[in-house]
This record gives C-alpha cells, structure tokens and sequence, in this order.
C-alpha cells in the first residue's frame, strides 16, 4: 500500500512539474516577465522540495525493499535453475521407465490372464501344488501392479514439476517486468524532480551573479592604481559641497577600489614628502628592504614581444607621475621590477594594462629625467619572495602592513594618515560618475548627495533585502537603471519605485518615514563596521558590510561606497 500511495504521489508531483517548468521558459528574455517569475521560481522550489523531502525516508526504505525484492527473485531463480536442471536429469531417465512401463503392463497383462484358477483345478494333478503356484504367480502379479503404480506416479511428478516450473517462471518474468517498470518509473520522476530544482536553484544562481556584477561596478573595479596622469579634484565629490538642500546625505570612500595590499602610491609621496628614502618606504610597505640581483635580459610585452627589462621595459612604466618626490619614484621602480620580475623569470607575456602594470611605451621611448634617473640608480632591486602588489590610494589602511599612518595605527587616521599629508584626490570622496574620470557619464546628477526621501529609500531597501524573498531582491536596483545602466544588468530590469519600496517595506514590519541623525563606527581591522541611525523607529545599527552592499544596490545614478572603509555624512 506504501508502495502503491508512493507512486501516486510521485505521479501527481511529475505532473506538477511539467505543467509548471513550461511557463518559465516563455518569454524568458523579458526581465520584467524574469521578475514576476522569480517569486513564483522560489514559491514552485519550496514546494517540490516539500513534495519530495517527506518521502526521502520512504524512498529509502523502498529501495531497500526493492533490494530485497532482487535477492528473493535471485533466489527463486537460482531454485528454479536448480529444479529445471533435475527436471532434465529426470526427463532424460523418464524415456527409459515409459519403455519399461509398457514391459511391465505387457508381463502383466499376460501373466493375469495366464493366473486364472479355474484353469489351475483343470490341469493340475496336485492340490496343494495348484496352491502354491496360483498365489506366487498373484504375489508376482501384485508386485508388478506395484511397479506399474510407481511408474505412473513418477510419470505424473515429472509432468507436474513440468507444469509447475512453466506457470512459476511466466509469473516471475511478470514480477520482473512489473519491477523494472516500477523501479524505471520511480527514477524517472526523482530525476524529473531533481533536474527541476536544479533549473530553479540555476535561475536564482544567474540572479544572484547579476547582482554581484552590479555590485563590482558600483564598487568601482576599473580604479586599481593612479595611471600616468593625475586626477583632478572634483568639487562636488568633497564634503564642503553644498548641494542646496536640507537635510543631505552622503557617502564618502577612504580610497578607491583596490586590494588594499602592497604599497600605497599617494602613502610613498606622504612618506617621501615626511623624510623617509625608498628602502625605508618598502619596508613600511612589504616588511623588508629590497635586495640586488641580477636583472640582465629581456621580458616579454604583450604587443611589443621581447624588450629589454632594465634599459627599456621599467623606463615605460606610467604608474606614477613624474612630479612625486624622487624617493617616492625610487621605491615605485623597484616596486614596478619586483612586479615584474615575475613575469621575466618565469619567461610569461606581461599586460600593458592596469591588469598587469601600465607600460607606455611613448614614456619608454623619452622618459621623463627623474624616472630614468629612479630606474637607473635601484638597477637590479626588488623586494625579495613578495608580488609587489600596489595601489594609489587604500584610504589609510593596506591589508599587509596595517594602518598607514605616522602613529602606525588607527590613533592617528585620518588626519595623519600618509594619503592625506600627500593631498591624495581618493582620500576621502564621493563617487557619483560612472569611471574615476571627472569627464565620465553622471546620469545627470551634478553631485552624489542624496535628498531625505532618496536616503531613507536606501533604509527601506535594506528592509526589504534582509526580510523579503527572491523576487523582492531582484527589484532592489536603482531606480535610474533603465536609463543608466550598470554592468550587465539589462535595461528592462524593472526596478522598485520608491512608493513601492515603502509600502513592501511596510508589509515586511514597516519603512522607515524620519531620519534624524547618522553615525558610523570603523574597526581597529580597516573596515567600517558599524551605521548607526536615528530613525522614526528608533535607532538601528547596520553591518558596514550589509549598508555597502544595500547602498551600492539601490543608489540612484552611479552613486556608490568604493571602499570597506567609509563614512556617512548629513548636512
């Protein structure tokens, strides 16, 4: 009964999925349509799990009955191999007994008809003689009969084990066949169920990777060191903006994106500008100064082929401008060396782009006189068993040597963090464009500051991510995205409104109306770990990570936090 209910389940589950699984595949390419779909994705996920997580212990136990079910018909078979074989054995034996079947029923015949006693007190001269040979002959008579019955008998078993064997093995080919059918069955709709799920866990999968390429845009990717060129300052992306509103909101990175790992270029100008020479500079940055080796030979450009490492390759470098201090440039060439000595020694093609380093080679073919003089006078250094990571500006803090300030920890940062005594223009910044340059697309905002309704749209949002479902996630996006849109994310994408923000943050326990004040707290460990707001609801503490993530999410334009160390600021 189990077994039978199993199957009807599994029957009723099957049909559910197809009629389910062909809806998602119409007018797939639609985002708005993808949107509407996911909710229903997770909401048909949940129930085919439910459908099929309650007869996982059924299943299991049905397997091992089936199993079972195996080794009984293993066995049975085997007998009936067994049987079979002495049926053949008895079969060849049973030609002989029905030769000597017709013998006996001939002798016995003759001899019944022979042993009449009438015939025995006409020819007989003697009676006790006629006696005697009357009842042998009926004695031989009877023991023949015997043996006729036994041969009768035999014949009979052969035929009914004959009988027997032919009705058992068509009923076990029908078991068989009914077996495989139903076990056949049962793996068809688990694989059915399984290739369902995995379809909607892969839907929410390419969901999720959209949202982390939205993400790595706004987070800013493209910003890995300065370049040859210096940026200019941009007004609007300082804190002394003023944007013509109150109340105003703000939020400013510590440093652009970068791996935060190796040398800061703007900390080695602070660094050099505060007295210290190179060597001195790469120990703060790597923990060791650099030693000399033999650097003779060619490295392999990609563009370019085989060029001359020291007396070419390392003159084109555009990493850093010319115009920092000399020691700052002397510790940027054996960083630049360091970095690409890898790459020499191990005889593989370098980038010439940020990826890699940037290699111009203009600057190589006439290098400014205080770079040449740089590469020149640290010939042959590098920094020993290290990549040579480095980066423009990290916004006080490197994940290999810690807090890079005077004091040499966070007691010091900002104000005498060696970025902002080298006046770098990623110290402490705003960004609303689209790239690092001050000419990139802005989406027609002429400042990142956000109005009242446009912050507390990024709280609601935060609600709705951390208490809402697959399909209000996918809605969490800028409201300009259609217009400006970030990454790959598609066009169509159909955002939340702002009103409709509100009222599904109001469903999940209720949107935020009133902001009052706005503070953060930073980590000993160079991350921002803390927004703390003053709101109608009281006040609320969110992960720094969690805000970053949100923000950059739902920021209008290309507003967005560059860096895990930032801050939050209102006029």
């Amino acid at each position: 009964m189990r077994f039978k209910m199993l199957f009807v389940l599994l029957g009723i589950v099957s049909i559910s999925i197809t009629f389910l699984l062909f809806p998602i595949l119409v007018r797939a390419d639609e985002l708005e349509e993808i949107n509407r779909q996911l909710q229903e994705l997770k909401r048909r996920l949940e129930m085919s799990e439910k459908a099929t997580k309650p007869l996982e212990g059924q299943l299991v136990d049905l397997r091992e009955r089936l199993n079972s079910i195996r080794l009984r018909i293993n066995k049975v078979e085997s007998g009936l191999k067994e049987r079979e074989r002495r049926l053949q054995q008895a079969t060849e034996v049973l030609q002989e007994k029905e030769l000597l079947l017709k013998a006996r029923i001939s002798s016995f015949y003759k001899r019944s008809r022979k042993n009449n006693f009438m015939l025995y007190l006409i020819y007989s001269e003697n009676t006790a003689s006629l006696i005697n040979n009357y009842f042998y002959e009926q004695n031989l008579l009877d023991r023949e009969k015997q043996e006729i019955l036994k041969l009768v008998f035999y014949i009979r078993r052969i035929d009914e084990e004959r009988e027997y064997l032919s009705q058992t093995r068509a009923r076990l080919e029908r078991i068989k066949e009914d077996f495989d059918r139903q076990a056949a069955f049962l793996e068809g709709e688990i694989a059915k169920a399984k290739k369902y799920q995995a379809e909607l866990r892969k839907k929410i999968a390419e969901l999720t990777k959209r949202q982390k390429e939205l993400l790595a845009a706004r987070s800013g990717l493209f910003a890995a060191s300065i370049g040859e060129v210096p940026l200019p300052d941009d007004p609007a992306s300082g804190p002394d903006f003023d944007p013509g509103f109150r109340p105003a909101f703000a939020a400013f990175s510590f440093g652009a994106y970068t791996h935060r790992k190796g040398m800061s270029q703007y900390g080695a100008k602070g660094r050099a500008e505060s007295g210290q020479n190179y060597k001195e500079i790469l120990k703060a940055y790597y923990g060791k100064e650099p030693v000399k080796i033999d650097t003779s030979g060619t490295i392999n450009v990609q563009g370019y082929g085989e060029l001359d490492f020291e007396g070419y390759y390392l003159l084109g470098i555009a990493e850093m401008p010319h115009t920092f201090p000399f020691e700052a440039l002397k510790a940027q060439a054996v960083a630049a060396r360091t970095f690409a000595f890898r790459y020499k020694s191990q005889g593989k093609a370098i980038c010439t782009t940020q990826a890699c380093q940037v290699f111009r080679k203009s600057k190589a073919d006439n290098p400014p006189d205080e770079w040449r003089r740089a590469v020149e006078e640290t010939r042959g250094e590098i920094i020993p068993d290290v990549i040579g990571f480095y980066s423009s500006t990290t916004g006080g803090y490197l994940l290999t040597s810690g807090w890079d300030t005077k004091c040499g920890s966070n007691a010091c940062w900002p104000n005498e963090a060696y970025e902002k005594i080298a006046k770098s223009p990623w110290f402490y910044k705003a960004w609303y464009r689209k790239s690092y340059l001050r000419s990139s697309d802005s989406c027609g905002r002429a400042h990142p500051w956000l109005t009242k309704d446009e912050f507390l749209d990024i709280l609601n949002a935060w609600v709705v991510r951390t208490k809402g479902n697959e399909s209000d996630v996918a809605r969490i996006l800028p409201v300009t995205i259609k217009n400006c849109p970030v990454a790959s994310i598609s066009v169509s994408d159909n955002p939340f409104s702002m009103q409709e923000m509100k009222r599904r943050a109001d469903e999940l326990g209720g949107a935020f109306r009133e902001i009052y004040d706005i503070s953060v707290k930073f980590s000993k460990d160079g991350y921002t770990s803390q927004v703390i707001v003053s709101t109608d609801r009281g006040r609320i503490s969110i992960p720094g990570e969690e805000f970053k993530t949100v923000f950059n999410l739902r920021a209008p334009g290309y507003i967005s936090i560059r860096n895990k160390l930032f801050n939050i600021e209102k006029k």
